[in-house]
Parts: structure tokens; C-alpha cells; sequence
């Protein structure tokens, strides 16, 4: 069994790549950094229900997509009844003031935003967080065929959205 320290230490090193994965999914930095901190709440708490000699990181992003799945079943279920609180912050603010440096980086973040959320996932764990077809096909509880053709889709449309900016 791994020793809670080996347990910690491995965790803190994949906060960085459950962070990208938390914002591929809510397409928010806030929302982003929320899903994480719940993330690690929820590993640390059930650290037990880890199994030793299987891949944290895919343990890790299975608890992710859970959280991030309820988020939004329950923001829909809010937003039925209530306008959302983010609007009137908005108001005024100019989202690219401190983003010089990353326009392209910028540009492909917008079109990953433009994704259905199943290419999107799929994408955000195959090519941005490089893990294999076999891997995100586990994660996701999905076929292999169909995660290959969400990829297959997705591509496609990242390709067109970023080459065809003046297309329209």
C-alpha cells in the first residue's frame, strides 16, 4: 500500500494537469479552479477506495468528470429558476487585457469552447493531456470505436475553426 505521503506527493504533482482538464471541461477558470479544489477534496477523502498499482491520474480524472457532471446537472436545475450572478459582474470587463502573449493560445481555447462536450472531453484528454485511446476510453466508460470518432470529429472541427478564421 502506498504511504499517505507517497499518496500526497503524487497528487500535488498532477495538480497541474487535472487544472487543464478542469478548465477543457468548464471553460472557466473559476469554475476551473472550484472543480479541482472539489476534485482533491473528494480524492483525499476516499483515498482509501484507490487501489495501489492502478494510474492515479485516471482515478483522479474519473472523480473530475463525476464533479463536473453534477455541476452541471445542478447549475440546469438552478438556471431554470434563477439568472445567472456572473452577468452583472461581466459588465465592463475586458477579458483580453492581461492575454498579449497568448493569442493563438487564445484562439484554440475559443474553439475547443465551441466543441460539443463529448468531442471536447475527448479531446482535452487525448491531445491536450496525452493519454492514449485505451486510457480515455477507461476514464470515460465509453467504447474505443467511438472515442476514436469523437477525436476523429473533433480534430476536424478544431482544424476548421482555427484555419478558417475569416470563413464565415
Amino acid at each position: 500500500m502506498k504511504s499517505s505521503g507517497a499518496f500526497e506527493r503524487d497528487l500535488t504533482q498532477l495538480l497541474p494537469r487535472l487544472r487543464r482538464f478542469a478548465h477543457g471541461l468548464s471553460r472557466s477558470p473559476a469554475d476551473a479552479d472550484d472543480l479541482t479544489q472539489a476534485t482533491i477534496e473528494r480524492a483525499l477523502r476516499a483515498r482509501d477506495q484507490w487501489e495501489p498499482g492502478t494510474r492515479l491520474d485516471s482515478w483522479l480524472y474519473r472523480i473530475m468528470r463525476n464533479l463536473w457532471i453534477d455541476t452541471v446537472r445542478a447549475r440546469t436545475r438552478k438556471e431554470r429558476y434563477e439568472a445567472p450572478e456572473e452577468e452583472a459582474r461581466l459588465i465592463g470587463e475586458d477579458p483580453r487585457g492581461a492575454i498579449d502573449a497568448g493569442l493563438e493560445l487564445q484562439r484554440a481555447m475559443a474553439a475547443m469552447e465551441r466543441l460539443p462536450d463529448e468531442q471536447r472531453e475527448v479531446v482535452a484528454l487525448i491531445l491536450v493531456e496525452g493519454f492514449g485511446y485505451r486510457e480515455a476510453s477507461e476514464m470515460l466508460g465509453l467504447p474505443i470505436g467511438t472515442v476514436s470518432s469523437r477525436l476523429v470529429r473533433g480534430r476536424i472541427a478544431l482544424l476548421a475553426m482555427l484555419s478558417g478564421v475569416s470563413d464565415g
